[in-house]
């Protein structure tokens, strides 16, 4: 059998329609655009009407058509404040993320860049925050805390860099459930390492909490731990120590005074 060929000028005219349907975007003519002719106000205009109207996702195709047609344009930085709480709003939090850490980049000077951190931040904390999270009684300490630590980053940043900005306020409220949402996952795997006599793995998560997040009602938690994974390990001096220090700061706390009577009290003043 004989393979058929192609002739040279049916195949030099199927190249030629190829080249012209590419050039012409056979796929979706210039008609097909509804932002063709329009100027880059006019865009712009659009795009804040679609906010005003809370049009989220009309708004972001608006802004990103903007910034297609008009990247250099005067309404361009605005534009993209714009897309980042578009964005934040239509729940797209990783491209709110990726907006913000954008605008920070290419207008690192500013006045508003404050306000990107804090909507990075805000995103960050937002995402992977489900309808079911926020009406059952789940713990997400026990899940994925890659957000939540990226949050805590970004508005630490926020507050370090932008002191008199007026989102920190929210942002320290946030940093407080952050914390203590951080310091929970770290007593939860240490008592994991607890049941699974890994002592010296538990009492690492355990000082890790005492080190890095005072202030959270875990920090009990964390010494008792310590007191005990180090009681295990026949380190006695350690946890001599971390005894101590719950006996000053929190005596009438229920991990102190179980500690204490599991052992001889004088074992431990």
């Amino acid at each position: 059998m004989t393979r058929r060929t192609i002739p040279c000028y049916l195949f030099s005219c199927l190249l030629a329609a190829v080249l012209v349907c590419g050039l012409s975007g056979c796929t979706g003519s210039k008609k097909d655009d509804k932002y063709a002719g329009m100027t880059a106000y006019e865009i712009f205009s659009q795009g804040e009407q679609q906010m005003a109207k809370k049009s989220y996702s009309s708004a972001i195709k608006s802004f990103e058509a903007l910034e297609a047609r008009y990247p250099f344009g005067p309404y361009i930085e605005q534009a993209q404040m714009n897309l980042i709480y578009a964005y934040y709003r239509d729940k797209a939090y990783p491209s709110a993320a990726a907006a913000a850490d954008r605008y920070i980049h290419l207008y690192p000077r500013s006045p508003h860049v404050d306000y990107a951190y804090y909507m990075k931040g805000l995103s960050s904390y937002s995402r992977g925050r489900t309808f079911f999270q926020y009406f059952l009684p789940i713990d997400l300490s026990q899940r994925d805390l890659t957000s939540a630590t990226q949050a805590f980053q970004d508005f630490t940043i926020l507050i370090n860099r932008f002191p008199e900005s007026p989102y920190n306020k929210d942002a320290r409220q946030r940093m407080i459930y952050l914390r203590n949402l951080l310091a929970q996952h770290e007593i939860n795997v240490a008592e994991f390492y607890m049941r699974r006599r890994a002592y010296v793995a538990a009492a690492n998560r355990a000082s890790y909490v005492v080190r890095h997040y005072q202030g959270s009602p875990h920090v009990i938690e964390a010494l008792g731990i310590m007191v005990q994974a180090y009681t295990l390990l026949n380190m006695k001096p350690e946890a001599d120590a971390a005894m101590l220090v719950l006996k000053k700061n929190y005596p009438n706390s229920s991990v102190y005074q179980k500690l204490v009577g599991k052992q001889q009290k004088k074992h431990w003043l």
